[in-house]
């Protein structure tokens, strides 16, 4: 098959294309920034056959340039998105123009072209939901978002709903749930997990949001999943992609103590987190059914690679 990544850079986009191109899959990444690997577009390339290709999403010709020259593919999965609810309030007007206005641009050459799409949306998209997140939710219940990134990703499922609808293209939504793991590079909007341990192994203190809970997905577990949905696309699905047990936020943390060797001294406990939902117990029933997801860690084992990942990465002892 031949397949295009966008936000083929990021942290699930890049371990997705290993494992797709491991699988004898012709890949192309799509990215906003400059690579060595990447198509030349106006002059003579230096490399005979490029594997990347620079552009932003929310730039129609540039991405449409990509599918001119470089297509046809047979599915495109968009990963690209501003990613994180914090980051999404920080740098609020890229995330409305990369998340909605890039995600319609794809989904108007989707129309044109055919192609099947994989879209990444998130868990934030259940809001304020208090019980099991079951992919069906928003069908049946009014759900509160809580935040402008939950905002822009719930668009997205919509807009892509109402694409099916129209013009019948052929679409599958992905909603991920807190994934972590070693390819996972630090910044302050990543991943709790990520966060934590990265303060923890460089001796950071950092803040502990009592009475949340989470359930976290080892990276490679998502890879997999997500690379299997080729083998058994079905236009119209929504899948849940997440851990198979509930953590407290607190208990993350003492994990993240341990498997750091970091003193208990570095962690401030604070009250609950306001507009952040509670627990996300999520049913991936359907994607253990469908995609063969499992979960191949428990939580302690899942952070003790990472942390090896980490210091070998950032040359911590």
């Amino acid at each position: 098959m031949k397949i295009l990544v966008t936000g083929g850079l990021g942290t699930v986009g890049s371990g997705l294309i290993r494992e797709l191109r491991k699988r004898g899959h012709h890949v192309l990444s799509c990215d906003n920034r400059h690579q060595p690997d990447q198509w030349a577009f106006a002059i003579q390339s230096d490399i005979e056959r490029p594997t990347y290709a620079k552009a932003d999403v929310s730039e129609y010709r540039q991405i449409e340039r990509i599918f001119e020259k470089a297509g046809p593919f047979d599915y495109v999965y968009h990963c690209a998105a501003e990613f994180g609810r914090w980051n999404g309030e920080d740098y609020y007007e890229t995330l409305w123009k990369t998340n909605v206005v890039g995600t319609k641009h794809i989904i108007r050459l989707q129309e044109e072209l055919g192609f099947r799409l994989i879209h990444f949306s998130s868990s934030e998209v259940y809001g304020d939901w208090p019980e099991l997140m079951v992919e069906t939710v928003m069908d049946d219940h009014e759900i509160k978002q809580l935040n402008d990134y939950a905002m822009t990703k719930w668009v997205n499922e919509m807009q892509i709903r109402n694409s099916c609808l129209m013009n019948s293209t052929e679409s599958v939504v992905v909603r991920l749930f807190n994934t972590y793991g070693p390819g996972e590079y630090y910044s302050p909007y990543r991943s709790v997990n990520c966060r934590f341990l990265y303060c923890a192994l460089n001796g950071y203190p950092w803040t502990v949001f009592r009475g949340h809970a989470r359930t976290s997905t080892y990276l490679l577990d998502t890879v997999m999943t997500l690379a299997n949905i080729i083998d058994n696309f079905q236009s119209g699905e929504t899948y849940n992609i997440g851990g198979a047990t509930l953590h407290s936020i607190e208990e993350l943390s003492d994990v993240v103590l341990k498997v750091a060797g970091a003193s208990p001294k570095l962690v401030c406990y604070k009250d609950s987190e306001a507009l952040t939902t509670k627990a996300k117990p999520v049913d991936a029933s359907k994607a253990v059914r469908d995609l063969r997801h499992k979960n191949s860690y428990d939580l302690e084992t899942g952070m003790r690679l990472t942390a090896e990942w980490m210091r070998n990465v950032y040359a911590l002892t």
